[in-house]
């Protein structure tokens, strides 16, 4: 059933939905036609699997750079010189417009998918704890804000992230380096003033 996902999330990322054919997939992977009704229920099963596969996927690789980076700092220093570049990357990337795309594309496939929605909604849900432990062991450090509620500041985050689509569509897109320096006045105002001290670490 991993083959027949990862065949179905490929011809998202290519292309639309309405050109997937569950036969064609048994027979790019092998897998018996009856397996896969029985595994997803349906051919809508399939692709909502693939969709939230897509969704889960592309966050997470932003949330463990953002987790790699927040556990090997040591020092307040070292937290804004690993994340500061991350967050810009994240936002700012013309790289990662497909990216970005990609992602609002499963949001807009959801709104009128309840079994979709139903699956993205938990998803986000578990994304966001996994960012809030992360922003957690910040504030544990004194790095972040403390008067913030982890789980705001984590949603915050994946806001601006999403937000930059809308930009990604304007006639007249806003120029990178200005994009690039407002999340860096944004991610100033999240950080802790920097006499706070240590305080526990995420386990």
């Amino acid at each position: 059933m991993r083959a027949v996902l990862n065949a179905v999330v490929e011809r998202l990322i290519e292309g639309d939905e309405s050109l997937i054919r569950i036969p064609d997939i048994c027979e790019t992977t092998g897998v018996n036609y009856g397996s896969v009704y029985h595994h997803f229920g349906s051919r809508e099963g399939v692709i909502d699997a693939a969709y939230d596969q897509i969704f889960s996927t592309l966050a997470r690789e932003d949330i463990d750079r953002l987790r790699e980076a927040t556990l090997a700092s040591a020092s307040r220093e070292e937290y804004v010189g690993a994340v500061t570049p991350l967050i810009e990357t994240m936002t700012a990337d013309d790289a990662r417009r497909a990216r970005r795309a990609l992602r609002a594309r499963v949001i807009a496939a959801a709104a009128t998918r309840p079994a979709l929605r139903d699956v993205i909604s938990e998803t986000q849900f578990r994304l966001t704890a996994e960012l809030s432990r992360i922003v957690e062991h910040g504030q544990a450090r004194g790095w972040l804000r403390r008067d913030l509620s982890a789980r705001s500041i984590a949603v915050v985050v994946q806001s601006v992230v999403f937000g930059r689509c809308l930009d990604d569509v304007s006639s007249d897109p806003i120029a990178p380096s200005d994009w690039s320096r407002t999340m860096h006045a944004l991610f100033t105002d999240l950080l802790g003033a920097p006499a706070d001290q240590p305080g526990e670490t995420m386990n």
